[in-house]
């Protein structure tokens, strides 16, 4: 059995106003050092009966179709065996 987690930031073209959210709460918590703040989503995936190539595939299938929004999202994904 593999576990892929797939993770889907926005391009760093793109404005992020919840992370922009999210780095003036950390900011008003006190958090110093604080360089830039940006939101993704994580999704774990867990595969069977699948080759490693067979699952890299299905992967950057459904990443480019349903997790993310390729105009203004990237993904990344690592695979592991579960």
């Amino acid at each position: 059995m593999l576990k892929a987690t797939v993770i889907v930031t926005l391009k760093q073209e793109v404005s992020d106003p919840q992370g922009f959210a999210v780095f003036e709460a950390l900011r008003s918590l006190g958090m110093r050092g604080l360089q830039g703040v940006r939101v993704g989503k994580q999704f774990e995936i867990q595969l069977d009966g699948l080759s490693r190539a067979e699952a890299e595939k299905e992967l950057h299938e459904v990443s480019a179709k349903l997790l993310s929004n390729p105009v203004i999202e990237d993904y990344r994904f690592e695979i592991t065996e579960a």
